[in-house]
């Protein structure tokens, strides 16, 4: 399956001092021509961004937490993560949880900002099933015997922005997992509740199912396959969609009535380990200037991994991306990136990774007017950059 970051895992965080220290960086040295941008080279698209070599960015985000055993198994978590990125601090979490309650004992009670991403596509950036960020309160891990339940209800509040949404948004998720279907499969499902005094368009709702494959049509090849609808202000991955924020001025934006097909390979065979990714997404205004249009999405590539020796590997990716807006030209935008790398492991997923890098991009007229104020500034057609960059997580 689709791995999560181990980041994310207090499985596998780092102790000292009798907490346990979780986190996720990034950062190097970037390199372009003058008045070019260093990374971020995108249609737009959830799943448009190929990020190897495309980032540019630098970040981290370190989580403090700290399990207490009160007696008769009860469990009291506390967990704070600020952000930092590119100088500027960003949206931190932070909560509190129980556990080993007598009425279900494998649950987990939460309250705060907590991260609930469910399921990521590494190599565009994206968890495509995500249902925290906000202030709520919810649940985990409830056995049901043929899955496992949680839920959570949220306003639009973070602990950054206490007063960020000018409309009243409130959200409830539900999550059913670990759903067995087939040998090696699981199924998961994500549905998503909006509700506010939203100036266009309309409360929402979302639905979002998962398969998880394991060994698919071979030995160590795993697949995920997603299946995902939105309406209105609910977004496609779980959270909210378009509500504005008071706090940095932007705007509310419209709903939107989404769909998105999307699937993932992942595997590691010897030496040999990558993702590859396919998906489609389509989103229909729903309000504004741009009422009943709609945008249709493509993406497809893949990043594979060789490792010459335990600390050495060559990263290649691919990547092709197209967006169809109604009444404009197609946009199509193409990277590939070469990176000799040195890690601490041979796999795919080891981290932390030394990367030098160099990435070509290129991208037809369209994309250069729909980005003038951008990557194509100037009516540039493509661009290279290089760079060297470590990511590491914990």
């Amino acid at each position: 399956m689709v791995l999560l970051l181990p980041s994310l895992s207090p499985a596998n965080a780092v102790e000292f001092a009798g907490f346990d220290i979780t986190g996720y960086g990034r950062g190097g040295v970037y390199s372009s021509p003058a008045g070019t941008p260093r990374g971020a080279y995108t249609l737009g698209g959830d799943m448009q961004k190929f990020r190897l070599g495309n980032e540019g960015d630098n970040g981290i985000e370190v989580g403090i937490g700290k399990s207490l055993e009160v007696g008769n198994n009860f469990k009291l978590g506390l967990m704070y993560m600020p952000a930092m990125w590119n100088g500027q601090s960003s949206n931190a979490q932070g909560y509190t949880s129980i556990s080993g309650l007598s009425l279900a004992p494998e649950a987990k009670f939460w309250v705060g900002q907590r991260r609930l991403r469910i399921q990521d596509v590494h190599i565009v950036d994206r968890f495509l099933m995500d249902y925290g960020d906000n202030i709520g309160a919810g649940m985990t891990d409830m056995s049901l015997g043929f899955a496992k339940l949680g839920m959570g209800v949220f306003s639009s509040s973070t602990l950054d922005k206490s007063s960020s949404s000018p409309n009243g948004a409130s959200r409830i998720n539900l999550d059913l997992s670990e759903i067995s279907v087939n040998q090696g499969g699981a199924l998961r499902l994500l549905a998503t509740a909006v509700r506010g005094n939203f100036q266009m368009g309309s409360q929402g709702v979302g639905l979002s199912l998962l398969h998880n494959q394991s060994d698919f049509l071979t030995a160590g090849l795993n697949n995920s396959l997603f299946l995902q609808s939105s309406t209105g202000h609910a977004g496609l991955s779980g959270q909210f969609q378009g509500l504005g924020d008071v706090a940095t001025g932007t705007a509310e934006q419209p709903g939107q009535r989404s769909m998105r097909i999307a699937d993932a390979l992942n595997w590691q065979r010897g030496a040999f380990g990558g993702q590859a990714v396919a998906a489609w997404q389509t989103a229909k205004t729903d309000g504004g200037v741009n009422n009943g249009k709609s945008t249709r999405d493509i993406a497809i590539g893949a990043r594979v991994s060789y490792a010459f020796s335990a600390n050495f590997k060559l990263l290649t990716e691919v990547g092709s991306t197209s967006r169809s807006m109604d009444g404009q030209n197609r946009q199509q935008l193409n990277k590939i990136t070469i990176a000799p790398t040195l890690a601490l492991a041979a796999d795919f997923w080891s981290r932390p990774e030394l990367r030098f890098y160099v990435t070509h991009i290129s991208w037809n007229a369209a994309a250069a007017a729909a980005n003038a104020g951008g990557f194509g500034a100037g009516g540039r057609m493509a661009n290279t950059v290089a760079g060297a960059q470590v990511e590491a997580w914990w």
